[in-house]
Parts: C-alpha cells; structure tokens; sequence
C-alpha cells in the first residue's frame, strides 16, 4: 500500500474534524479608542450640525466603511448623501416691551425656545401653574424651585400662548445659562418654518416689575442672519447574497452641538462619537465574517441635535426603498454605564416595542428595557423617523440621563473605553445572526408608533 503524504494526511484529518463554529471579529480596545480620539478631538471642534467638522467627520466614516469593504450603496455614486438645509443666527439681542419697560436679552432674559418670531399679546399672569387659563396670548408663569418645571413648560406649551414668559429657577437657569444667545437654528432647505411660541426665562426681579405692570407685552427678536447649508449623512453598503431577504440598518447620529456662540466648545464624546465609533467598528465586524443573507446599511446621520434632520431626511430621500429595511438598530451615548442597570447592561428604548430587542439579548447582546419610559427616549432618537415609516427601529444606550449630556464634559477623558469596547462586542455576533438567520422583527400589538 502507497503512504500518504503528512500534507495529505492533516487534509483528510482537517476535512473529517468536526465543523468549528466561527468565532466573532474581535473589537479591539485601542481601535475604538483611536476612532473616538479623532472624533472628538479638539481638531473636530464638537462636530457642530451643518458645519465643516461634521462634514469633515463624515468623511472620515465613510473613509472607515471603504477600508472594510464596504460600497456605496447602489444607486448612489459615493458615500456620502448630502441635505440641503437653512440656517438662521439670531441677532442675540432681541428685546421685551410692556408700556414704559422694556427688557433686553442677556441682561435681563434668556430665550429658551422660538426666539427667531415676533409676539405679542395682552398679559394674564398665571396664579397656579398647576392649572394654566388657556386662551391666553401672553402668559406669564412662576413655577416652583425643583424638578416639576418640565411639566409646567410642557403645559406651557399646550396652553395656546404666543408668547410664555418663565421666572426664572435654578433649573431654567440651568436649561438656558449664558450661552446660545446667537446659536445658529437649522432646518432643512425644504421643510416649512416651525412657528410655535416664544419662551423666555426672565429674571426674577424683571419678572416682578411685568407682572405688577399689566398690559400688552411684545417681543421683538432683532434682525436675523439667513445663510444656505447643507448637512451630510454618511451611508454604506454590505451586499448580502439574498436580495430577497430584507435589509438590517445599523446606525448613529455623527454631529454634535459644535462651538457655542460664547465659543465653548462642546466635544460630544459620548454624544454621539461613541455612537458612531461603533457602526465603524460593526461594520469592519460584519463585513469580516462575511458574506450574509441579508445586506446591511451602516448609516452616520448628521444634524440629529438640529432636530434629527440627518434621519429625516433619509426617510424622504432614501437611498434604497423603505419597505426593504426589516430592522434598524440606533446606537447613542454607549460611553459609559448607567448605574441603574446591571453591569456592562446597555438599555433599549422601547424594549417592548417588538421582538428585536429580545431576539437580539438572546444571541448575547447586553441589553435590556429601558429604566426611563417616562422621559420618552424612543421618540427622541433618530430610529423613530423610521419607526414611524412602519420598520422596526429602536435605540440602544448606556447611560442616557449621563450627567455629561449636553456640557463641555462631555470629553474623552469621561468616558468608560473598556464599556464602549465591551458593549460594542456584544453585538456583534447576534447583529450577525439576524444577517443570517431567517428572524423576522415584528412590532408587538399596539407598539408600532401612529
């Protein structure tokens, strides 16, 4: 009898061995590091909606998405989908006037919402803001120190008012400060105007002498700085091997607040970098342990903090039809661990919504319902531009009352890499078996939002 080979005898070995299942694409520490150090570094200046450095960060996903093999998406002749959009500077120097008194910006009040509108109208001063008179046209409003004046502003803003003016407490105080006094608002090119009413915070002693006055009250905003735009969302494709089978979106917002108008910057680490750090590193995963059943779309929305005009936009422009996205998972604000959940436990807005986040927490993904149903998470993220086109969309954090939301500490150094990296691992495997398998995301009775 002739003598194999030792080469051919470790290839029959290796082809009678038992199958070994694939092991997950490892997410390494220094990567997600090294992409988070350019996102929200200093060169970057916060990534602000609809500027340069978030057009300079979109450049930089997309430059991600080529080096792990993904295209663009079919159809489109690059990475990147462009919005146009409209931005408005306030003048910073608008104005309140009651018979002899009149009231400047900054010294004597701080605009909180709609400050780009005259208003005017005759004053009634609530005597109970647990019970606002409607029918007013200018409404002036005392709430209590403490927690309970997010209600109060949002009764506020049912009331009918054109005009509401807020004393001001420690808690308004803190939700307008000294800043955003000629901070741009930006919408899209082609959405009509937002008119609502104008909000004020007034200092108290100010707010005294109105009260105590009467009258008409008018606000004169100053004249406004109109300049055109545009806004980038970054988008890539891995081509599945079963057009048939539906397409799984992954995505996260790339922009954030920018450069105040008082020139602080706000770096957004955890807002949204470590959001959109890990879409690029899922999409080196999935695009390494490759091909699957299902194409999947890797999505860097820009101007979500302008309104979520990046996903709005994609929702009226998509790049693919809607109808073939089976399920979009968002990802925000995974920098860091929220101490009501279990360790290394990430929360799902609208866990209950559907079957996805339970499917996926089965094949090992850490997460779980969202401890905060009372702050509406699921409706102020960009998957709910898609979830009420009918897909299946929810967003995953890691701490979303983080008490760095929306300051200038939101910083790399506040960030917790070794979560981020761990949390971003644990999706990868069953992202992949939703790619593969023959799971379909269904929305539970009554969850899908109307």
């Amino acid at each position: 009898m002739k003598r194999l080979s030792l080469a051919a005898v470790s290839l029959i070995a290796l082809l009678a061995a038992p199958a070994v299942a694939q092991q997950a694409p490892v997410i390494e520490q220094n990567s997600v590091a090294a992409h988070i150090g350019f996102l929200a570094g200093e060169e970057l200046q916060g990534r602000g909606s609809a500027t340069r450095d978030e057009a300079i960060a979109a450049a930089y996903v997309t430059a991600q998405f080529r080096l792990a093999g993904l295209t663009p998406v079919p159809g489109m002749t690059g990475y990147v989908q462009r919005a146009p959009v409209v931005k408005t500077t306030p003048s910073g120097a608008a104005t309140v006037t009651l018979g002899a008194t009149t009231l400047t910006q900054g010294a004597d009040f701080a605009i909180l919402t709609g400050g780009l509108n005259a208003a005017s109208g005759a004053v009634t001063v609530a005597t109970d803001p647990a019970a606002l008179p409607s029918g007013s046209e200018t409404l002036m409003i005392a709430p209590a120190e403490g927690p309970g004046v997010r209600a109060v502003f949002g009764a506020a803003m049912r009331s009918g008012a054109k005009l509401i003016l807020l004393r001001r407490t420690e808690a308004l105080a803190a939700a307008t400060g000294d800043n955003g006094s000629r901070d741009p608002v930006i919408r899209l090119a082609d959405a009509t105007p937002r008119v609502g009413p104008v909000v004020l915070v007034v200092a108290p002693e100010a707010y005294d002498r109105l009260a105590a006055a009467g009258g008409t009250a008018a606000f004169d905003p100053g004249q406004s700085e109109v300049e055109q735009g545009f806004t980038s969302n970054a988008i890539g494709w891995l081509q599945g091997t079963d057009p048939s089978a539906g397409v799984l979106m992954i995505s996260a917002h790339l922009d954030h607040i920018g450069v105040r108008s008082d020139g602080v910057v706000m770096p957004g680490a955890n807002d949204d970098a470590s959001g959109t750090v890990a879409v690029i590193e899922l999409a080196n995963a999935l695009a390494a342990s490759g091909p699957h059943e299902r194409s999947i779309l890797f999505v860097a929305y820009g101007s979500e903090e302008a309104g979520l005009l990046g996903s709005r936009y994609f929702v009226a422009n998509p790049p693919i039809p809607l109808t073939d996205i089976a399920a979009n998972l968002e990802i925000e604000m995974i920098g860091d661990q929220d101490p009501q959940l279990p360790a290394g436990v990430m929360m799902m807005t609208g866990f209950e919504r559907s079957n996805f986040g339970a499917a996926l927490k089965e094949r090992g993904a850490l997460i779980g319902p969202d401890p905060y149903p009372e702050q509406n998470f699921f409706q102020r993220s960009d998957n709910y531009a898609l979830a009420l086109q009918g897909i299946v969309a929810h967003t995953i954090s890691g701490w979303a009352t983080i008490p760095t939301y929306h300051t200038p500490e939101d910083t790399i150094e506040n960030l917790d890499i070794p979560f981020m990296t761990n949390a971003i691992q644990s999706l990868v495997q069953p992202l992949k078996a939703m790619a593969d398998g023959d799971f379909t995301p269904e929305w539970a009775e009554g969850g899908r939002p109307q």
